[in-house]
């Protein structure tokens, strides 16, 4: 069984931190659905959560029922990030996990994210630093490198089993790449060789066979799924059910319609009106993709104003193609 200094992580099923997306509503679906072992808060600015900013501290609310959950926190300031994973384990999250991997310009700026394997040296003083302030697991994600000529991962991984990680998630891309051409399983396989602590595999895992297939391939003892699961959140149950040998029927039209009306009143429950349409928009064209007639509907919402009406074009749109598969 996979696990995380003691914390047992089972089945070995990550659900990646995705900003905008890995909120309280959306890692509550994943873990009703079923299948995932960790669940992964969208990642934190460290000092955001030092400065008491009120939208940071709602973002970090979550509830037992999301249990065991990994908080993502990201900066460059040592003492802030040490501080900031103490207040991650303070309001009771089961691992603290720093960013290493982020390739988004607004985060590289600030000397963070992926931009810390520029600077090995930095980046091991940061996590020794954040290790001693913690007694709950401390993971670390990163990538390949900032480049394919700066490929300086398997140095990564060494620095954090010796500073104490408990676990690495390995993105197989470069920082450059962002997330175009394919990612490097191979180079996954090789961390794997030369770490003692679990690696978790990440990337390319687009459907419930590409997990086995990454497991089998390089080794890993987890793996982390990202833009997959809001395509298919019932991925991480499919992947479960072959790992012990059995098959997960795909998802009902009418599974698939009650997850997302039920997901989409959440969300118009919880936020306000304008932010509420450009999240309603941004999962409809996740949520829809390879349905029929998907495509009209994402072109409906675009001129859809109020939360009421986008939830009766869902309702209509789920309606019609049932009773046109019924016919």
């Amino acid at each position: 069984m996979l696990r995380y200094g003691t914390l047992p992580i089972d089945p070995p099923l990550i659900l990646a931190p995705m900003a905008g997306v890995t909120d309280r509503d959306f890692r509550l679906i994943v873990r009703r659905i079923g299948g995932v072992g960790l669940v992964s808060m969208e990642f934190v600015s460290s000092k955001a959560i030092l400065s008491g900013n009120a939208k940071t501290r709602e973002l970090m609310r979550f509830s037992d029922a999301e249990r065991p959950l990994a908080i993502q926190i990201y900066g460059s300031d040592i003492p802030t990030m040490a501080a900031a994973a103490a207040v991650v384990e303070e309001i009771g999250a089961d691992v603290c996990d720093i960013n290493m991997g982020c390739p988004a310009n607004k985060v590289l700026k600030g000397c963070a994210g992926a931009a810390l394997m520029g600077d090995l040296g930095l980046a091991e003083r940061m996590i020794a630093t954040v290790k001693r302030r913690l007694s709950i697991p401390l993971t670390v994600k990163f990538r390949l490198g900032l480049d394919d000529k700066r490929r300086n991962y398997l140095e990564m991984g060494r620095l954090c089993e010796a500073n104490g990680v408990a676990a690495v998630a390995m993105h197989g891309r470069t920082a450059k790449q962002m997330f175009r051409g394919e990612a490097d399983w191979s180079a996954i396989a090789q961390l794997k060789e030369v770490l003692s602590i679990p690696v978790i595999g990440n990337g390319d895992v687009r459907q419930p066979d590409d997990a086995l297939k990454m497991m089998r391939s390089t080794g890993c003892d987890g793996v982390m799924i990202g833009r997959a699961a809001t395509k298919n959140p019932w991925i991480f149950r499919q992947v479960a059910a072959r790992l012990v040998g059995d098959e997960q029927a795909e998802p009902t039209l009418e599974d698939r319609r009650r997850l997302i009306l039920g997901h989409f009143r959440l969300v118009a429950e919880r936020e306000p009106t304008k932010f509420a349409m450009h999240k309603l928009r941004k999962f409809t064209g996740w949520y829809t993709h390879g349905l029929p007639h998907g495509r009209s509907l994402r072109q409906k919402i675009n001129q859809l104003r109020d939360v009421e009406s986008f939830l009766e074009a869902v309702e209509s749109f789920f309606d019609e193609i049932m009773t046109e598969i019924a016919a």
